[in-house]
């Protein structure tokens, strides 16, 4: 770890000398919700491999730029698809550009993903806002000698999202009138679907929904002290005893479908910290 400090500082360089703000927020955007980066104006977009040290997205519905530009008035960064460890990359090059987002001046990180469903009482499309996760990918991001110019050595877990961003896009949910549960997130590595039986596992252990990514993203996050919203898209349902195949293209699709929903909760979040 003791080398990502001079690469960040690289990396932001590179950024800063085709924009020139500095960011209030951070948001990460999932599988087939790219669409809500179309928000910004006055955007400036960099591809990830144009950035130094910054890794190529190869999953599907991931655009893979960096798109700079004003959300309602307020400056942010937005990761227009993201890497995942089933693509090969370990979980330190994986949340690197959070570590940069961080650098050039986020202090909030929006963190959303496709996921399947594991609570009964979720449906398809509905959203979730993450209360907590559940790390199952056999590894963590701060793995390694820890560089105290980044976050201490043993960050506190137990919030690791922000409560009062919680209550604040659940607000939002109900005055537009749509779903937004509140849940626990389990990260899995990846890249298959998983079995009935570890679908029966998961909810066993607590998990509302599976994904294969955001947990590392968020370690990292609270280790270098930011706030942090997560949201999930339910896109396919795991129900282990009335379980249907999953396609590529039907996640994609309900995502999509799901993207002004997730855009309402991250234009409210990111307004209402701008005039703080």
């Amino acid at each position: 770890m003791l080398d990502q400090f001079d690469k960040i500082t690289e990396a932001c360089s590179f950024i800063s000398g085709r924009w020139a703000h500095k960011p209030t927020a951070a948001i990460i955007l999932g599988s087939g919700l790219g669409a809500a980066a179309a928000a910004l104006t006055d955007t400036v977009t960099i591809p990830y491999d144009a950035i130094p040290h910054f890794a190529r997205s190869t999953a599907h519905g991931h655009a893979g730029q960096l798109v700079c530009g004003l959300l309602e008035g307020v400056p942010v960064v937005v990761m227009e698809g993201r890497m995942h460890a089933y693509e090969g990359y370990p979980l330190a090059q994986i949340t690197f550009p959070v570590r940069v987002m961080k650098r050039l001046g986020a202090d909030l990180l929006i963190v959303t993903n496709a996921c399947g469903g594991l609570n009964p009482q979720f449906r398809t499309g509905d959203l979730m806002v993450i209360d907590d996760h559940i790390n199952l990918m056999n590894d963590n991001p701060l793995i390694g000698i820890n560089d105290d110019r980044l976050g201490p050595r043993f960050p506190d877990m137990s919030a690791p999202y922000t409560p009062h961003l919680i209550d604040a896009a659940l607000t939002v949910a109900r005055r537009e009138d749509f779903t937004a549960h509140r849940g626990v997130y389990v990260a899995v590595t990846g890249p298959n679907l998983e079995t009935r039986a570890e679908y029966r596992f998961l909810r066993t252990i607590g998990a509302d929904v599976v994904g294969m990514s955001t947990v590392p993203e968020v370690i990292v996050a609270v280790h270098a002290g930011m706030k942090v919203l997560g949201i999930s898209v339910v896109t396919d349902m795991c129900l282990p005893d009335a379980l249907e195949v999953a396609t590529v293209e039907a996640i994609l699709a309900v995502a999509r479908s799901a993207e002004p929903k997730l855009r309402a909760i991250i234009t409210s979040t990111v307004r209402a910290v701008g005039t703080t």
